[in-house]
């Protein structure tokens, strides 16, 4: 196969809402570039992409697609991306090799949640990106509509390249401001005439033609003063500026395309190939906060995007070469783990079929086999070199199970399966929680974990079933009392004996010290669940022994650990202890744990306990439409709104709610909304949890405690 040079590759992130047509638009241009002598469609399950059995199923993307074609000597590789909330870890990891993005927008629906998503990201990330209008033959299509939600979407660097002559089951025809020319299209799509633009269109063909010589003028000086000098800029002045402005992320150009009849799509990979930045455009992060451009002439070395295993096959590293050539037989080193590894057999992807190669180059993005305990945001290098990138920026999961094992015995199983698929999907998280004695995973969504539940099913051949998951609530008092204990037993030989006056209070920061207690010394505890214990020693006269004290907080913290009021984790109470006894024989360092884990318990249960519950701050974006039922919802939820701001018809909600009102939050939003709302958590504080709740989980907690015994 041919090695492109750096210069000539372009690596390509396909974005869009679901059901943009971004699978049809990657099929479509590699057919029309000759790459492939057939066009697949997703209906009739045959598309390069979209190729595991559960996206045929379910007729749409669910992990991302490498793809390549040739278009005119041009590399262009393409990333194809689903466009689905629930997995947008994949689109975290296109974003990482990405050096332009293409949007791909429903002209009968114009910028929609998941697309405004994708292009805040690419923002974060600065990736020059591109739109393409598409489905413009639809009778429900808008071109007019769909420029002006970009345009309030995405500010006015979105310049029109193209729109088209009409729209609907007429569309036939493109109109190129930029080379002024207008492509008509025979009925079965493929290559167009190029035609005059009929007087009918020239006026409005000329004001666009103007607004985009302005546009790519105003962001070069050296354009501008051209500009001014002659009135306007010739095609090869435009392409030069129209390149760096796209580079800068200055001005969006939008197309038009009609994917599923091949209409548009030779332009739009011309441009691509012209005009759209290669990987020696633009630097890379670096994990020290710097940054690094692929350099073709240096030492060998990759970035890591992601890790899958396939029967038969093994281990798949995928990767970007980011500087030097690629070739088998190099001895490398892993910068995460700082083991070496010789490279193995090289390969490109169209899809799942794989192509051997000899070598690849800089910039380019291809597969290697069996290199072992690699991972995505891996960076591998010669030994000596110190480069290390940034890691690959995953999105918050939203979605919480806990995991439930049919048969006993796999547990290994389970866990084994578990990294793999963390492993390969970083994007879900998996908690094996002692606290909760559950394993939890987290998703992206219903979908998200549901995919994982049919890989643990039908690849690992696991019997499992999701469960509601418990939640992390905390304990902690809301009163001080004084409480003593005396722990006395004899057994025939050495007995023991302890006893303990402590006093307990809720601890918050800055509270000063008591007047009434002689405070010897402060242990300022931070606990590994959050909060703090203070431990004070308030002892007067050696009624008790300072070897015993710290016996007395290990007893406070084992009770600590399993709370006194539901077994849940205690926090924020300040303890001292300020008289007791002990016995010259009989006292013991077990005796005084044990005498201080009582005097907890029994004071704890006296201070008016409070359970405390996860409280998470959210943000809801949705259309303006379903507002009223998304603000009733969380309402319902015990939610706490924040705050309101609309973005055109895009609104976003920003509210505190807990944790146990979120488990199937994904699920209810994505119905209220017909799957055009999304929302992202993170973790707010505790609060306190009302008194019903309380009442409740107590009883809850004593039930299971009495089934056990």
């Amino acid at each position: 196969m041919k090695v492109y040079e750096p210069g000539k590759i372009r690596n390509v992130a396909l974005l869009g809402h679901a059901g943009s047509g971004k699978t049809t638009l990657a099929e479509t241009m590699i057919f029309e570039s000759g790459t492939s002598r057939k066009r697949g469609a997703v209906e009739s399950e045959n598309t390069l992409s979209d190729y595991h059995e559960i996206e045929k199923e379910k007729q749409k993307s669910i992990y991302s697609s490498l793809l390549h074609l040739d278009w005119r000597g041009t590399k262009i590789n393409l990333i194809d991306t689903p466009g689905t909330s629930d997995f947008y870890g994949q689109v975290s990891e296109a974003f990482a090799i990405a050096d332009v993005a293409m949007f791909v927008l429903n002209t009968e629906a114009g910028v929609e949640i998941g697309t405004e998503a994708f292009w805040k990201a690419a923002e974060r990330e600065n990736i020059p990106s591109v739109i393409v209008m598409n489905k413009l033959d639809s009778d429900k299509s808008d071109f007019q509509s769909a420029v002006d939600s970009a345009k309030e979407r995405f500010g006015r660097g979105v310049v029109i390249i193209q729109y088209p002559y009409s729209e609907g089951a007429d569309f036939h025809a493109i109109i190129d401001v930029l080379k002024m020319t207008m492509y008509e299209f025979p009925e079965s799509g493929g290559k167009p005439d190029k035609l005059p633009i009929p007087e009918s269109q020239r006026a409005q063909a000329e004001l666009l033609h103007n607004e985009l010589v302005e546009a790519i003028a105003e962001n070069d000086e050296t354009l501008l003063d051209l500009y001014f000098e002659n009135g306007s800029l010739d095609e090869y002045q435009m392409t030069d500026g129209l390149s760096m402005s796209l580079l800068n992320r200055d001005i969006f150009p939008v197309f038009c395309a009609c994917a599923s009849r091949n209409v548009g799509t030779g332009r739009i990979m011309g441009f691509l190939g012209n005009v759209a930045p290669s990987p020696l455009d633009r630097a890379i992060p670096l994990k020290d906060g710097s940054s690094h451009f692929v350099d073709p002439d240096g030492n060998p070395s990759f970035y890591v995007f992601r890790s899958s295993s396939e029967p038969h096959v093994g281990d798949l590293t995928y990767f970007k070469v980011t500087g030097g050539t690629i070739r088998p037989g190099m001895d490398l080193v892993n910068r995460r783990t700082q083991d070496g590894l010789r490279i193995g057999s090289l390969y490109v992807s169209q899809g799942n079929k794989r192509t051997e190669v000899s070598e690849v180059n800089t910039g380019d993005i291809a597969v290697a086999v069996k290199l072992k305990d690699m991972q995505a945001s891996d960076t591998v290098t010669l030994k000596d070199s110190s480069l290390e990138f940034a890691p690959i920026e995953y999105p918050s999961t939203t979605m919480r199970v806990a995991l439930k094992l049919k048969k006993e015995g796999d547990e290994d199983k389970l866990g084994s399966a578990l990294n793999q698929i963390q492993k390969e999907d970083p994007s879900a998280k998996v908690e094996h929680s002692q606290e909760l004695q559950q394993m939890i995973l987290n998703g992206l969504g219903e979908e998200h974990l549901n995919v994982i539940l049919f890989q643990l099913k039908e690849r690992f051949n696991l019997d499992v079933e999701f469960i509601r998951p418990r939640i992390p609530y905390r304990e902690t008092i809301t009163k001080r009392v004084d409480t003593h204990y005396k722990h006395k037993k004899q057994s025939g030989g050495a007995g023991q004996y302890a006893e303990v006056y402590i006093s307990m209070e809720p601890w918050v920061e800055g509270m000063p010290q008591r007047e009434d207690l002689n405070v010897r010394h402060v242990d300022e505890i931070e606990l590994d669940w959050g909060g703090k214990l203070v431990y004070q020693n308030c002892i007067v006269g050696g009624v008790i022994d300072n070897r015993f004290l710290p016996a007395i907080l290990k007893g406070v913290m084992e009770k600590m650990a399993t709370g006194p009021l539901s077994g849940c984790r205690a926090r924020d109470i300040r303890v001292s202890v300020y008289d007791g006894s002990m016995h010259s024989v009989d006292s013991n360092e077990a005796a005084f744990k044990t005498a201080g884990l009582m005097a907890f318990r029994d004071g704890f249960i006296r201070a008016s306990p409070q359970l405390l519950e996860p409280l998470y701050e959210i943000e809801v974006t949705l259309p303006s439409v379903y507002m009223g039922d998304v603000m009733s919802d969380l309402s319902s939820r015990r939610g706490q709104i924040l705050g309101m701001d609309a973005e055109g018809t895009i609104q976003k909600i920003k509210a505190i709610v807990p944790l146990q009102e979120l488990d199937q939050y994904t699920t209810r939003l994505k119905s209220m909304t017909q799957g055009s709302a999304t929302y992202s958590r993170k973790f707010h504080e505790y609060g306190m949890v009302p008194h019903e709740i309380q009442k409740r989980v107590i009883e809850e907690t004593q039930a299971a405690e009495a089934e056990k015994n």
